[in-house]
């Protein structure tokens, strides 16, 4: 239930946001609206003020504004209120104002969760030195070393981890150039990022390499051998048994190794290494039976960020201006055959986020709400015929050749962009479906 609140909630708002924004741009202009509807007919709930009716669907899919004389199809009286009457720069007023408010909206959420401050990734701002490389990964077999720093991915500059993983994320199974600096020595290495096992659910591409981070302890179960041996929440996990710890799955990893044995834990307290024996278990709270276990819970280090209010504003204008360039190097890989469509998320995708959001609080889900408006926004500025980019660059042909297109040609257009659409919205449905482990189950092929 929590799920489907938070899909609707989220869907609503950013539904509400883009369709307010073409209504009031056409009140500006003295355009008539007809109807102002959240959601596909039919319509469940409606009331008329003014010339205005305002409703809401039974389809919570979407919404829409009816304008007068937007349907050259219609035969319309050629009133100066109707929407075709308008010159082209009011039109273009009118249309490109949905996409901006979702623009708008996400940098306004994005500042609010930022000035809330919270806890990022300790590593996320550090320069994208190796600290270790994973074995038989991608970024082992190109030869890449620990303390090698990355300085750029597809010959794109990065500067810090949070570029690196910015850069990666698209890459998805194509043969990415990283240039890397060794010893003063700079070189290209050929790699080509996987999805992780860990991280097939969000099809998230890795190479293998990790910055120097180390698992952290997050919570000590009384009672639980983690617990009589001593560690305690905020211990940060160097090794374990003199192996060293990068990650969290490496570390659950290490300790299901050992059942029933005594291993030594390496953890920094305080700044102070200290080695802890610790003498594993079968099936602590939380494990499956016959799992070997401590009693703990693991997660990643952390930092805290409190930005003031202006600090917020100008980090969240770096933070979408990042997030445009990989939804249009999403785009243009897509296009060019460099990314895989397996990373596009559908309605059912974007439902599971918002519960699990909603399950972390207010401020989780109103980061993914940003995100969702760029990417709204932004894909509706592209030139595809049916959407708002789409007319926008019809109307561009048309300024460019002096007349306007025949309706016939224009329903041509429109027809290809709305096969494009139902393509891939079959693509991102299937996605979805695949991200379900008991339908993907169903799938043989798979």
């Amino acid at each position: 239930m929590i799920t489907i609140l938070a899909f609707a909630f989220v869907l609503g708002v950013l539904v509400f946001v883009h369709e307010l924004g073409h209504f009031l741009a056409a009140k500006r202009v003295g355009i008539r609206v007809i109807k102002f509807q959240l959601g596909f007919n039919p319509t469940v709930l409606s009331f008329r003020r003014g010339d205005t009716e305002y409703g809401i669907g039974a389809l919570p899919l979407g919404g829409y504004v009816k304008m007068a004389g937007d349907n050259p199809d219609e035969n319309r009286p050629g009133e100066p209120d109707e929407f075709l009457s308008k010159s082209r720069w009011q039109r273009f007023q009118v249309l490109i104002m949905g996409p901006a408010m979702n623009i708008v909206l996400a940098l306004v959420l994005t500042t609010v969760v930022l000035y809330r401050g919270g806890q990022v990734p300790a590593y996320q701002d550090d320069p994208p030195v190796v600290a270790s490389v994973t074995a038989s990964s991608a970024a082992a077999r190109a030869g890449i070393e620990k303390g090698d720093l990355i300085t750029a991915v597809a010959g794109h500059k990065v500067s810090t981890w949070d570029d690196v993983f910015t850069s990666i994320a698209p890459r998805a199974g194509q043969e990415t150039e990283l240039t890397v600096l060794h010893n003063g020595v700079e070189s290209v290495k050929n790699v080509t990022p996987t999805y992780a096992p860990d991280q097939s659910r969000l099809d998230v591409p890795d190479i293998g390499v990790t910055p120097n981070v180390h698992p952290v302890l997050t919570d000590i179960h009384t009672g639980e051998p983690g617990d009589r041996a001593g560690l305690k929440a905020g211990d940060i996990v160097a090794a374990v048994n003199g192996q060293p710890m990068t990650l969290q799955a490496q570390l659950t990893e290490a300790i299901h190794k050992y059942a029933n044995q005594t291993i030594t834990i390496s953890v920094l307290r305080n700044g102070a290494l200290m080695n802890i024996p610790v003498t594993t278990a079968e099936g602590c709270a939380g494990v499956a039976p016959a799992t070997p276990c401590i009693g703990v819970s693991i997660g990643e280090q952390m930092k805290t960020v409190n930005p003031g209010f202006v600090e917020a504003i100008g980090m969240s204008v770096k933070t979408n201006v990042r997030s445009t360039e990989l939804i249009f190097q999403t785009v243009w890989g897509l296009i060019t055959r460099q990314t895989s469509p397996k990373q596009l998320m559908g309605p059912v995708a974007i439902a599971q986020l918002s519960g699990e959001s909603a399950h972390l609080g207010l401020v989780a889900l109103l980061g993914l709400m940003a995100t969702i408006s760029l990417n709204l926004g932004l894909v509706n500025l592209l030139p595809i015929p049916v959407l708002d980019g789409g007319h926008i660059f019809i109307m561009a042909l048309e300024g460019a050749a002096r007349r306007d297109f025949s309706v016939k040609v224009k329903e041509k257009m429109l027809l290809a962009g709305l096969v494009f659409l139902m393509m891939l919205m079959v693509t991102v449905i299937y996605n979805d479906l695949t991200r379900i482990a008991w339908i993907e189950r169903l799938m043989p092929w798979r």
